[in-house]
């Protein structure tokens, strides 16, 4: 008997009705020669501090640090979890074969692994890779399946992750607690990713609080009712700008040159989880794990691909899938009507397998919409999603872009406008651009003003202003910009190329961000205030007190990402990494014992 073991129950009914393993027992189904088991996502976590020794039961400095000396891992403690396990047990030990059917991850594969570990399993083990829960997806993924140990550094990357976030947050967690928490029942909550995007959050938060404005102005005039800006930028001093305006004030505005320039812009790029989360947080004010619940609902009702992914690209193998993926997307039938018929686009910019390992871009699977049911904001989610890869085989969007310049006296002046001359990609967004995710100012990105005809050499009265404006302070975080600083390590960066770049370095993974700005709610360490996210008092006054740069620098944190991903790639050594973790957290305990004058202080 093959037993094959999914993540989720609903995933295992999908793999289960593909292979006709269709009579239902408890924990499991089975026919055809297989039994398709599931566990509920986490079934097995790493053993708590007591499991290894009774001395370290008791929260106390002496105990410090604790380091296994190997790891072990133990059930759940939940009834429901153990039922569950004695039916996988049974299962495997009397198998002939298993099939991990995990979710295709890293996460995914140490959660199988474990349960597999547990149930002392010990026949062969191959693994099913699978981007979608479709029939045909699933299908294909069978026809090529492959030896589990071709997995094993998938394993030893999630492994490696678990035992830096129990060596950092056990052991931080109640040293800080022990030596700093000021109410009995008080825990001061460390985590690796968690505490230096809390910092980030911090520190933000202070860069308003202390920030000074600074008065400046700026001259520009009024010519044909179009606004002209002085090219000399912001004018610190107020009499330097009013002696430029009088030396203006009655003499002809000029126009010294016209240029025109033809632009083009292409599509917006497809959605990885972190772009999709970015988007539906600005567009629908949805939360990070909102997103994440409604796009793994989408995919679990075969309607969008795994969702858990890093990458905006497709392999080059899909293109060759996207006319019948169109074909499905029956509502879109009208944005469709024009692609059909011809050869597909295939940009560069979508399809390129060199950018993609694991998975590829969130995508439709070219299920009927209209043929599942789902809720309104799941709706919601699979527009974006859709017509976000319909647009990819438009044209690029062709404009004009007019910048006219214009002097009086010596004075230069500067007015640009922009005229869409072909909508191309953007008639799938009724006209509009969906690219203006990039800037934190995102509701004037795209405004765009036409000019009227000027010609070189013309000239006429005109009206001159001197506008007294001031400095702003950065904006607080939104669960959107939040997400691109984790995904940045806390880098400023617009540019999606550059982006790519940095992700290797950013902190936490995509299916993991969501989780950790939920657990900073949950610890009451931040708040919603409207759309901004705000430190709590005791937030700002645990970040106060932790002077280690390792624990809560984000650019040092995703150095130590970059290593695990590093792990996966063979390109890293696994104990290297856990020796260090351990080596930094035996410094850290050593240098907060050694500081007699820290404490906690709240504002």
């Amino acid at each position: 008997m093959i037993v094959c073991i999914a993540e989720k129950p609903s995933v295992a009914k999908e793999i289960a009705k593909v292979l006709g393993a269709n009579t239902s027992h408890d924990g499991y189904m089975e026919g055809n020669g297989y039994q398709v088991t599931w566990t509920f996502g986490h079934l097995c976590c790493l053993k708590e501090p007591q499991d290894y020794c009774d001395q370290w039961r008791r929260w106390s400095i002496g105990s410090l640090p604790m380091i296994p000396l190997r790891f072990g891992i133990k059930l759940i403690d939940n009834q429901g979890y153990e039922k569950q396990f004695k039916t996988i047990e049974r299962l495997m030990q009397a198998a002939d074969s298993i099939i991990n059917c995990g979710d295709a991850g890293q996460e995914g594969e140490l959660i199988q692994r474990w349960v597999m570990q547990k149930a002392k399993a010990k026949c062969p083990v191959q693994r099913l890779w699978v981007s979608s829960l479709t029939e045909e997806a699933i299908r294909e993924a069978f026809s090529q399946l492959k030896p589990q140990d071709e997995y094993q550094s998938l394993y030893e990357a999630g492994l490696c992750r678990a035992i830096g976030d129990w060596l950092l947050g056990m052991n931080a967690t109640r040293l800080y607690t022990i030596r700093f928490a000021q109410a009995k029942g008080q825990v001061l909550s460390i985590g690796r990713v968690q505490t230096p995007t809390l910092a980030m959050i911090v520190k933000r938060h202070f860069e308003i609080k202390n920030f000074k404005p600074e008065k400046y102005w700026i001259l520009s005039t009024i010519y044909r009712n179009v606004v002209f800006s002085s090219t000399k930028g912001k004018i610190k001093n107020v009499e330097e700008g009013q002696k430029a305006m009088e030396s203006i004030k009655g003499k002809d505005f000029t126009v010294t040159s016209v240029e025109q320039k033809a632009g083009t812009e292409a599509p917006p790029r497809l959605f990885d989880l972190t772009s999709l989360q970015v988007e539906c947080n600005k567009k629908y004010s949805f939360s990070a794990d909102d997103t994440l619940k409604h796009i793994q609902s989408l995919y679990e009702k075969k309607l969008t691909t795994y969702p858990r992914v890093d990458t905006t690209y497709l392999s080059d193998d899909i293109y060759a899938k996207c006319p019948a993926i169109l074909q499905g997307l029956r509502p879109y039938a009208p944005l469709i009507q024009p692609l059909m018929g011809k050869k597909l686009k295939k940009s560069k910019k979508v399809f390129d397998s060199s950018k993609v390992t694991d998975h590829h871009a969130i995508i439709p699977t070219g299920t009927d919409p209209s043929t599942v049911s789902i809720t309104l904001d799941e709706k919601r989610v699979y527009d974006m999603v859709a017509r976000r890869f319909i647009a990819v085989f438009y044209p690029d969007c062709k404009f004009s872009t007019t910048t006219v310049m214009g002097a009086v006296e010596k004075l230069e002046f500067k007015a640009t406008g922009k005229q869409i001359l072909d909508e191309g990609w953007r008639m799938v967004f009724g006209g509009k651009s969906e690219s203006s995710e990039n800037s934190e100012n995102s509701d004037n990105a795209d405004k765009e003003q036409t000019l009227p005809a000027f010609e070189q050499g013309e000239h006429g009265p005109h009206e001159p202003t001197l506008t007294e404006k001031q400095t702003t302070p950065p904006k607080p975080y939104t669960e959107a910009t939040l997400l691109r600083a984790m995904e940045t390590a806390g880098k400023t960066v617009d540019n999606e190329e550059l982006r790519d770049a940095l992700k290797a370095n950013g902190i936490g993974r995509p299916s993991t961000r969501a989780a950790i700005i939920e657990t900073l709610y949950k610890r009451q360490y931040i708040q919603k205030v409207r759309k901004s996210l705000e430190p709590t008092p005791t937030g700002i006054a645990l970040i106060g007190v932790i002077q280690e740069e390792l624990l809560k620098s984000a650019e040092l944190t995703g150095q130590w990402e970059k290593k695990l991903r590093d792990i996966e790639a063979h390109k890293y050594d696994s104990h290297q990494f856990i020796d260090e973790l351990k080596q930094m957290v035996c410094e850290i305990i050593q240098q907060v014992m050694s500081d007699g004058t820290r404490r906690m202080v709240y504002q």
